[in-house]
């Protein structure tokens, strides 16, 4: 009973042994079968450049195209971020306002959670700035006294994106016994929220457009490359070739077609970012600012090249899917 028992465990062994190498067979048949279409898709389209190129690049204008509108939104976005110091709230204290109680009430709103900066501008500094830029100084000289007020700037925390607690928090400030009148110029920053919004929205249906173009375009690469090796694709369903198995160095194909054209919309966009980047800083510079032109990081980067070879593959797919079935031996 003993060796009956273990002649059944040998061999209850001995089949599970085969059962792995089995399915280790067919796993490495199956990673050299996809191997072989991932690599031999590379080398027809290295020994078609002409054909190749000329495709890619249709395909990476299209998404260079959408990548750079991007990169022009992140900057405006970048922009509007530097333009917040110019929507502040300004407050115009009362004439019998002494400096020290501005000073008290400066430090008192720069202790709030939701203001960002506090400045106090006295009277004779008011007076000062308006000499220098109204052109006026020399009639001023004739005033007995200065008329101006203390004001005190106010730069809200998030100014661009949170229009009603500005608001509130600008009839709060008017509200304070000090303060004879807060001025705030609430319709540029409703304006430039709608500009911002609108570009954002722009760039997303000019990318689903541009997607769709990329599918199309790839799609008709591939039924074109798959009417020139048709006679090859009738012999292998003659054989008993699966729809999967003819596909596969097709879908690969549509993956490079998209991976390279990624690349080189990648390319061309920052090309795009270094000739513009010199005049943009020129320009804020004039303006006494800094503002540096801004590309895409590592994980935008790697996500572009996602999207564009996975809208290969999708056009490449589509269209096998439908022409195959079309395709049949006589």
């Amino acid at each position: 009973m003993k060796t009956t028992s273990q002649q059944r465990n040998r061999q209850e062994h001995r089949k599970a042994r085969r059962f792995d190498r089995g399915i280790a067979v067919k796993l490495l048949a199956y990673l050299d079968s996809h191997g072989q279409a991932f690599f031999s898709s590379l080398g027809r389209l290295l020994r078609m450049p002409f054909t190749s190129l000329m495709a890619i690049a249709v395909l990476a204008i299209a998404i260079a195209l959408a990548g750079g509108f991007y990169i022009i939104v992140a900057n405006m976005q970048q922009l509007t971020g530097s333009l917040e110091s110019s929507n502040q709230i300004s407050l115009f204290l009362k004439s019998n306002v002494s400096q020290q109680q501005g000073r008290t009430l400066a430090d008192k709103l720069a202790a709030r959670a939701d203001i960002r900066r506090v400045k106090l501008i006295s009277k004779q500094q008011a007076l000062e700035e308006f000499k220098k830029y109204s052109g006026f100084g020399d009639a001023l000289k004739a005033l007995q006294q200065n008329p101006l007020p203390h004001v005190i700037q106010v730069l809200p925390e998030n100014i661009l994106f949170e229009t009603p607690e500005i608001k509130q928090l600008l009839e709060e400030l008017q509200q304070l016994p000090e303060v004879d009148f807060a001025q705030m110029d609430m319709q540029w920053v409703k304006r430039l929220q709608a500009i911002m919004q609108l570009a954002r929205r722009g760039v997303m249906l000019l990318s689903f457009l541009l997607g769709l173009a990329v599918l199309f375009i790839t799609g008709n690469t591939i039924r074109l490359e798959l009417q020139s090796r048709r006679d090859e694709v009738v012999i292998a369903k003659l054989v008993g070739a699966t729809h999967a198995f003819i596909q596969r160095p097709f879908l690969y194909s549509g993956f490079w077609y998209g991976f390279f054209a990624g690349v080189i919309a990648w390319l061309v966009v920052l090309c795009m970012v270094l000739l513009l980047e010199q005049p943009v800083e020129r320009i804020a510079s004039l303006y006494d600012g800094y503002f540096q032109v801004l590309f895409f990081g590592v994980g935008e980067t790697l996500l572009l090249l996602l999207i564009s070879a996975v809208l290969g593959v999708l056009g490449a797919w589509l269209v096998l899917n439908y022409q195959l079935r079309q395709l049949q031996p006589q």
